[in-house]
């Protein structure tokens, strides 16, 4: 075969190998996003931003940035939990995107990207970073798409959108430091006196002038009324006006802290009491009441035809003989204790629990009420033989 020839042959088979190739290539790959392998968010956005949003079947919370405080907006502008906000926070920014599922319209409606969300904002409540999250895959990780982007992502994100207002809030009412109190000062259920116990120092064990002979006051009892009085978290709120809290204000006492620096902290703490309410009793021994209690007109008649039976005398009182209509017991019904309050005052008018107490009524466990002294009796202890008692400085 000539040169020419050979060279011939040669290109027209390199040109059917490389149209074969051609043809038989797969399928081209989605172009690959800059932003695999990142950060679901950047550390960045969440600092910058002012607002968070999270939605779930139909639920919202909106936490703002105000002042440097995080507040939810759907429970009376409380003060967020920082800790729960930080959780959540470390759980996006620790997630990473590993890949890009789909870009087709179809697949991802199959993913189902409802209303499961969350969003960061600015402070013109402008979104700046938003996510949807789709149903966890079946390999693990969950599917997101950014905003209404036609793109799915997988993602290893392991957070739980808490969508529930009142558990947003930061229950923190009061939390006093032990080394900072210098006196304390408290009522009693029983209605005696207040008692006094002071200190010089942070060191010293607290003492009373009220200490009666031959005791000393249990500095123990002290501390851990500071500690359970003085550290409160709420459980619940109400209006102010609710009728429950009305009157545990009433029925309250309390405890008065003062500090070394010379600040006072009230502490009130009540519950509306046990009622005991006495019922209507029957008129009729078959248990009818209202007009039925009268009998019907036979019975009215009857009882005026039958002469008033005489009682032999001597003869004992029978509430069930023919003398008289019978003594019927009276019923009563319990109504039971109300929830119990709290209510604190402090001194310091930039103390946030002024602002606080303002807004709402704020219930606490009943732990908070058991644990205050009902008598000044449960303060002492035998003092040991040979040493007095020494009165508050």
């Amino acid at each position: 075969m000539k040169l020419k020839t050979l060279v011939v042959v040669v290109a027209v088979l390199a040109l059917i190998s490389a149209a074969a190739h051609f043809l038989s290539r797969p399928p081209q790959l989605p172009p690959a996003d800059s932003r695999i392998g990142q950060p679901l968010i950047a550390s960045a956005i969440v600092d910058q931003a002012s607002t968070l949003r999270l939605n779930e079947n139909g639920k919202t919370v909106t936490l703002v940035k105000k002042d440097g405080t995080w507040r939810i907006s759907e429970y009376h502008d409380f003060p967020a939990d920082f800790t729960k906000l930080s959780r959540l926070v470390a759980d996006l920014t620790s997630a990473k995107l590993e890949r890009l599922v789909t870009q087709n319209a179809e697949r991802i409606e199959g993913l189902e990207f409802k209303d499961t969300g969350l969003a960061f904002g600015d402070s013109a409540n402008k979104e700046t970073w938003a996510i949807v999250l789709g149903k966890n895959a079946e390999g693990g990780g969950r599917f997101v798409r950014f905003g209404t982007e036609n793109k799915a992502f997988l993602t290893r994100v392991n957070t739980y959108l808490d969508v529930e207002p009142k558990n947003w809030a930061d229950t923190t009412l009061l939390s006093l430091k032990t080394d900072d109190i210098a006196q304390v000062e408290m009522s009693f259920a029983d209605g005696t006196p207040p008692l006094v116990a002071s200190r010089t120092k942070k060191d010293d064990p607290f003492s009373s002038p009220s200490a009666p002979t031959g005791k000393r006051l249990k500095n123990d009892r002290i501390l851990s009324l500071i500690g359970s009085a003085g550290s409160l978290r709420f459980s619940d709120t109400n209006e102010s006006s609710d009728a429950n809290a009305i009157a545990a204000k009433a029925n309250a006492r309390g405890v008065k802290f003062t500090t070394f620096d010379g600040k006072n902290v009230t502490v009130e703490v009540g519950r509306k009491p046990e009622q005991k309410i006495v019922k209507a009793p029957d008129a009729r021994k078959d248990g009818s009441t209202g007009p039925a209690a009268l009998g019907n007109l036979a019975d009215l008649a009857k009882d005026k035809e039958t002469p008033p039976q005489t009682k032999a005398p001597g003869a004992a009182e029978n509430p069930t003989d023919g003398g008289g209509p019978a003594k019927v017991a009276e019923a009563t019904e319990t109504i039971p204790a109300g929830p119990v309050f709290v209510f604190v005052t402090s001194s310091d008018s930039s103390a946030a629990v002024n602002a606080l107490m303002g807004k709402r009524a704020f219930q606490v466990y009943e732990s908070v009420l058991t644990g205050l002294p009902a008598t000044s009796g449960e303060l002492f202890e035998d003092a040991p033989a040979g040493t007095a008692p020494t009165a508050a400085n």
